[in-house]
């Protein structure tokens, strides 16, 4: 068992500290940079490069849907709040995830023990991989460049979550406030990874499956932003005319259509990082200890956009609203995430078929009562909700959890098995933490620092206020024509409170 587990993710010595800087043994150890660990090494990376891709793609998605006040702004305020939740999971943000495997290798003081080992300034975050011993103490040493990679990854999503927060809340919340929140939700994300996400935590070892990260990313982010974006309120003139912004308009629907595009093309990368390879050869199994393959996984995320993408495009010709031919690919893929690796294609088709109609019922309803937020409740909470459920129905009694090696005890490989009871209650723990995390976090801000600009701030523009930005064809007083719903933001009319009453529709 030691072998194979020192092959995958090893656990740590019996409970030391061990000093931040290590000191160098002699000799090297050459299992530790084989020609076989570097392309693993690069099976991992490769999942950092798509997940900046994501960033990239969601920024295009934003941009293309704020006002041309804002466009600066709305994008480099995201990007800093990126790089806060990037930054705080190197300090602390892994080795809190990674509790879930000392705790499952009996590893003394585990909690402790991981955050030494593990945080920004410890010993195993900052020591050379050919120096370390993978024979010591259940493999201690081994695949340690791959646990390093990890890091950047699940970083990039750290920073990712607070993208997706602020696509709920941009145009209206503080610059302070957003970065408070971005570094309590890198915090407070992480915690929420170590019970839902992986084959060892508190939730997973009992049958939570979850294959992308669907509950502590997307839904964790979505309630997030939703509540802090109803503390918020409407921006001017989004529903009704306001004296100097008669008519929300967008900067540019081109912008976000190309982001979507760099978001389908950046997540193929991801699949390759949730999960392991292990003997013979390069067998992958899902991060949950699921039986599955590269290919099988593949095809249900191109399905599930596929299947999205049909049913949205359907949606919004009958409608007459193109919101929907960009919502659906989206919808599509946050049904099957939590699943492409236990889903067989024609199952994830189905499944992304059903989605844009969950996405257009959570819209429809929420515009009906002019909530002035478009993307969060529709996709990431509704349609992420719906793909966390249908796990359980679809894919009942899939084994999962544990750990490969682990014969017996609470950890044994595929000890548990999928169950619509245990995704019902991991999305009901993520929905809760984010809910508490964002209703504690805009109860104190906003008796202090204060979470909203003024409105003269959000009529004037960003760009304007604090980096002294003009536009030429942007001031207020030619911010008038209107302009039709899009993913990023949804001009609706007194005449039309669902969103889709412009003049100018798509043909």
């Amino acid at each position: 068992m030691a072998s194979t587990l020192a092959a995958l993710w090893p656990a740590t010595t019996a409970g030391q500290v061990l000093p931040a800087q290590p000191v160098v043994p002699d000799p090297v150890f050459p299992d530790q940079v084989t020609t076989s660990s570097l392309l693993q090494n690069v099976v991992y990376a490769s999942g950092t490069v798509g997940a900046i891709f994501i960033l990239a793609g969601i920024l295009l998605i934003d941009l293309g849907g704020v006002r041309r006040v804002n466009v600066f702004d709305g994008v480099i305020q995201k990007l800093i709040g990126f790089f806060i939740g990037f930054a705080t999971y190197f300090l602390i943000g892994f080795a809190i995830w990674n509790w879930q495997y000392y705790v499952a290798f009996e590893v003394p003081n585990p909690y402790w023990q991981s955050i030494s080992d593990w945080w920004l300034g410890g010993s195993f975050a900052n020591e050379l991989a050919q120096y370390a011993d993978p024979e010591a103490g259940m493999g201690t040493g081994a695949a340690r460049n791959n646990q390093q990679i990890f890091i950047f990854f699940l970083a990039c999503f750290a920073g990712i979550i607070n993208v997706l927060i602020h696509l709920g809340v941009t145009e209206r919340i503080k610059p302070a406030a957003y970065f408070v929140v971005s570094f309590v939700a890198a915090i407070v994300s992480s915690v929420l990874s170590w019970l839902t996400w992986g084959s060892t935590g508190p939730l997973t070892n009992l049958g939570f499956h979850d294959f992308f990260g669907s509950a502590f990313v997307y839904v964790f982010a979505g309630v997030v932003g939703i509540v802090l974006a109803r503390r918020l309120g409407q921006r001017p003139g989004m529903y009704r005319p306001h004296p100097r912004v008669p008519e929300y308009r967008n900067y540019n629907l081109g912008l976000t259509v190309v982001g979507l595009v760099v978001v389908f093309a950046g997540l193929p990368m991801v699949i390759l990082s949730c999960g392991f390879f292990v003997d013979p050869e390069a067998l992958f199994i899902g991060i949950n200890m699921s039986d599955t393959s590269v290919g099988i996984a593949f095809n249900n995320f191109a399905l599930s956009w596929a299947g999205g993408a049909l049913t949205g495009a359907l949606i919004a010709y009958r409608t007459r609203k193109y919101i929907y031919t960009l919502l659906g690919p989206l919808a599509g893929y946050l049904s099957g995430a939590p699943a492409f690796d236990i889903y067989r294609p024609w199952q994830m088709f189905l499944v992304a078929l059903i989605a844009p109609f969950v996405a257009y019922a959570v819209y429809e309803w929420t515009q009906r009562r002019e909530f002035d937020e478009h993307k969060l409740a529709p996709v990431l909470v509704g349609t992420g909700a719906y793909g966390i459920l249908m796990v359980g129905l679809v894919a009942w009694g899939t084994p999962q959890g544990g750990y490969i090696g682990i014969d017996s005890g609470p950890y044994a490989f595929q000890n548990a098995q999928v169950n619509v009871l245990w995704q019902l209650i991991g999305l009901a723990v993520a929905v809760a933490i984010g809910l508490a995390t964002a209703t504690v976090l805009a109860w104190v801000l906003e008796r202090t620092i204060g979470l909203g600009v003024s409105e003269e701030v959000q009529v004037e523009g960003y760009d304007r206020h604090y980096w002294d930005l003009t536009h030429d064809d942007a001031t207020p007083a030619a911010d008038t024509t209107p302009t039709p719903d899009t993913v990023a933001d949804v001009v609706a009319t007194p005449s039309s409170p669902s969103g889709g009453g412009s003049a100018r529709q798509p043909s």
